[in-house]
């Protein structure tokens, strides 16, 4: 186990290579989506404070009788004035990234899934620049455990 003053293996100011893997340990399940958005929502509701996090979910009448709570549609996550939001409605992820002040959305930002797993990356390896539990969490996505 690290300290708190131990380097990160994904400090944001640290070389490219700290946010690639944070990078690649968020996007390891990217190509069975349901799966991805799974992991992704249940692992950053783990590292960032309550409302951090919000998900869409469509429930179909299956899902209702199995008790499942259905498939994840879309989910945004709320970084400071930073707004990521993943959508997964449709045949192919649309990500976007919003600038937002109080509550307005001052810029939109349309990006693929790579950039929008990246720019994550970048906003949740800050948050845990100053966070001890976002940092233990993130530690055991990179390190796979």
């Amino acid at each position: 186990m690290t300290s708190p003053h131990d380097p990160l293996p994904f400090e944001p100011d640290g070389a490219p290579d700290s946010i690639d893997l944070l990078t690649a340990a968020l996007r390891r399940d990217a190509a069975d989506l349901e799966v991805y958005a799974q992991v992704l929502t249940e692992t950053l509701s783990e590292a960032l404070p309550p409302g951090s996090i919000a998900v869409e979910r469509k429930r179909r009448m299956a899902d209702r009788l199995a008790g499942r709570d259905g498939r994840i549609e879309r989910v945004e996550v709320f970084l400071g004035e930073q707004r990521l939001v993943l959508d997964l409605a449709g045949t192919h992820p649309k990500g976007e990234v919003c600038k937002e002040v109080r509550g307005v959305v001052l810029s939109r930002r349309p990006v693929a899934l790579d950039e929008w797993v990246r720019e994550l990356a970048v906003a949740v390896a800050a948050r845990a620049q100053s966070d001890a539990r976002a940092r233990a969490v993130l530690e055991r996505l990179v390190l796979g455990e």
